[in-house]
């Protein structure tokens, strides 16, 4: 099953678009395992658990593991997520961006070495930064495009000769010459809905990461209405609304009410959407 297949798969068992973002911070961990990074595997593990049946997907992000070496902990997690909800695909937030033999090296850490099923990815070295993940039969590359931060728009919003914003130039490339294997997708940001409309406008059936709903401010009615569509899904990411919703031994309860109660948004968002002509 590809990656596109998982996500109907994961929708339709869970009827959810959220996304868990598993950015595990030491210092924010609960009760005995504060600051202590061997516990990063149980921390995640038990969110995961306590949200599986909620979720479109789990997005683990690399760089919060490496920096406290613990890759083997973060194998271990995505070991576990495949045991335990097998129909959730697992996107690993790596936005890896290189060329030739070094991207194909970065290719084979996340497909062979963490067993993900997608990556997110720069784009801005053009198609061969992209072609050696290409080759993982099935797997899901999703390129940077429109991202939640202010500082993107200093090179995303400029305007290329032929009139559009570089954001519009991927979105036309990823919809279009650039997927070759049909499991490109997309990342765009919550905190502009107006440009999500315009990536879902050239890229009408790509999959869309949203990031940026809970605490960096994304509202997720408007994420909904502006990209989602029936046969064109959407991955809304949250991380720290989620994880971090209880600093006590209630943690995992809580994590589990805030998954619940922003899957609940986002699919009564869904409902409410105008059908299109």
């Amino acid at each position: 099953m590809n990656f596109i297949q998982q996500l109907a798969r994961a929708d339709t068992a869970n009827d959810s678009m959220l996304c868990v973002g598993l950015d595990p911070d030491p210092a924010k961990f609960p009760g005995s395992w504060k600051d202590d990074p061997d516990r990063i595997f149980d921390f995640c593990a038990t969110i995961v658990d306590a949200t599986k049946d909620l979720v479109i997907a789990f997005k683990p992000q690399i760089a919060y593991f490496a920096a406290q070496r613990a890759e083997e902990q973060l194998e271990r997690l995505i070991a576990h997520i495949h045991s335990v909800a097998p129909a959730v695909p697992v996107i690993l937030d790596a936005k890896r961006g290189d060329i030739g033999s070094t991207a194909e090296q970065y290719a084979r850490e996340v497909f062979e070495r963490y067993r993900a099923d997608a990556v997110t990815l720069s784009p801005f070295m053009g198609f061969d930064s992209i072609e050696p993940y290409l080759a993982y039969e099935g797997k899901g590359a999703i390129l940077l495009c429109r991202t939640s931060n202010p500082g993107g728009s200093d090179l995303q919003a400029q305007t290329l000769p032929n009139g559009d914003t570089l954001f519009e130039h991927i979105a036309r490339l990823a919809s279009g010459p650039w997927n070759r294997s049909g499991q490109l997708a997309l990342v765009v940001g919550a905190t502009f809905p107006a440009e999500i409309e315009r990536v879902r406008e050239l890229a009408p059936t790509l999959p869309l990461l949203i990031p940026g709903i809970g605490a960096q401010g994304g509202d997720a009615a408007a994420t909904v209405r502006a990209g989602w569509r029936p046969d064109a899904p959407i991955i809304v990411s949250s991380s720290r609304a989620v994880l971090y919703a209880s600093r006590g031994d209630n943690f995992a309860e809580a994590a589990r009410a805030a998954a619940s109660a922003t899957r609940l948004e986002l699919n009564a968002a869904r409902k409410l959407r105008p059908a299109q002509p």
